[in-house]
């Protein structure tokens, strides 16, 4: 059963290969620049170059991960430094360059919010503070976001609005609803958020950064120009697909699990909320199925994606997908064989993947509630032996859940 459940997961992944995502999403007119950032940069790229030719481009890559033979810049995520704000600098001056009739081709996937990062009225230590501040305070990645884009100069549409080219804007979409306003932070995208929205988000959390307070105050007050707004005319330059989703992700597995002659059922591609309270939730379904057959009969897989939150309390290490296979283990009456892992290779802190509950683990009679306490989901699972180490995927497509009710 491990091995099936291993096997779905990397199936799913090859059945939403970033390439061929593109290859079949490409516009017939060639581009005269490519602008790719984000964790599946590399191969929409190289789809995009062996379509087109030669073109000029301008990749960003995560650390180590492998540029297929391309010539990348490199930045640090979740967190941006130099390199970022290098990288950052180097796109808005080639976009500014463009005539009105050239045609700029964007390939954006998750992990760009960091790897271009182009602070606004802030330093980057500060923004790089806060950004760490608001990933463990438990806060959505639409509130990070919107934070992030009111201190930016290039998030939020406002590189649409830095160029005078026509856009085309594909997109691998590593967020709840698939929005694109969200995804890399939307680059080229109209923005819904405003100033006031993102000084709520500081106020939820308790997050008190003086400098950035100060620039979201002044555009408040209309100090500073807001982000794009859909009612802007520079939208009408812009053409935006989404090419790869979490459905994709999820419906790719439940056709393997099928193929293979078992039944699955998918529950959500957007679940969110805090990890733990999505684990009970979990528990609680399975053991309804398991008590009653109610709202499915068993035995059958339960499919879930979307992306969770975890309130960093302790000083262990994890990822979301680990905090939820940990709170699950806590919540269960009875064993389970269970996968939980992003699908960009890499949860969290660790270097994990993530990892797979199995009624082994439950053999070993490990209390969870240390681990929860300290978020140490990494510790636990690596006293199991089930993390899934996979390394970068070169994809993002957000997160991956299997459950098996027998």
């Amino acid at each position: 059963m491990e091995a099936l459940l291993k096997e779905a997961f990397f199936q799913a992944l090859k059945a939403t290969d970033p390439y061929r995502l593109t290859l079949k999403a490409l516009p017939r007119e060639r581009p005269h620049l490519i602008l790719a950032v984000g964790k599946g940069a590399a191969p929409m790229l190289k789809a995009a170059l062996e379509r087109y030719g030669e073109v000029p481009y301008h990749l960003t890559l995560p650390l180590g991960q492998d540029p297929m033979g391309l010539k990348a810049r490199f930045a640090p995520h979740p967190l941006p430094d130099e390199r970022s704000l290098r990288a950052a600098e180097e796109a808005l001056a080639l976009v500014k360059e463009l005539p009105p009739k050239a045609h700029l081709l964007a390939l954006l996937s998750g992990g760009g919010s960091a790897l271009w990062c182009a602070p606004l009225g802030v330093s980057l230590e500060e923004k790089r503070a806060l950004t760490e501040a608001l990933l463990k305070s438990g806060a959505s990645i639409g509130e990070v976001n919107a934070v992030r884009k009111h201190l930016s100069r290039l998030k939020g549409g406002r590189l649409l609005l830095a160029t005078r080219a026509r856009v085309t804007a594909l997109l691998l979409s590593d967020v709840p609803g698939d929005d694109p306003s969200v995804i890399a932070s939307g680059p080229f995208s109209p923005d819904p958020t405003t100033y006031a929205e993102a000084l709520a988000v500081l106020d939820r959390y308790g997050l008190d950064f003086p400098g950035a307070r100060r620039v979201l105050e002044e555009g408040l007050t209309g100090g500073l120009p807001e982000t794009l707004k859909p009612e802007d005319p520079a939208l009408r330059r812009l053409r935006l697909r989404i090419v790869g989703k979490n459905l994709d992700l999820l419906k790719a597995a439940q056709a393997f699990l099928r193929g293979e002659g078992h039944r699955a059922a998918i529950l959500s591609d957007r679940f969110g909320g805090e990890a733990r309270a999505l684990a009970r939730f979990h528990a609680e379904l399975v053991e309804s199925v398991r008590a009653h057959g109610v709202p499915f009969r068993k035995p059958l897989f339960l499919l879930s994606g979307g992306e969770a939150q975890v309130r960093v309390q302790g000083g262990g290490k994890g990822g979301r997908n680990l905090e939820f296979l940990l709170a699950l283990y806590a919540h269960l009456n009875a064993p389970l064989y269970a996968l939980a892992a992003d699908s960009d290779g890499l949860d969290g802190t660790g270097g994990a993947a993530g990892a797979l509950l199995t009624p082994g683990v439950w053999a070993l009679g490990l209390d969870p509630r240390p681990y929860l306490e300290a978020n140490d989901s990494l510790g636990f699972f690596a006293r199991t032996g089930t993390l899934l180490q996979t390394g970068p995927t070169g994809t993002n497509l957000n997160d991956f859940r299997l459950l098996f009710v027998d």
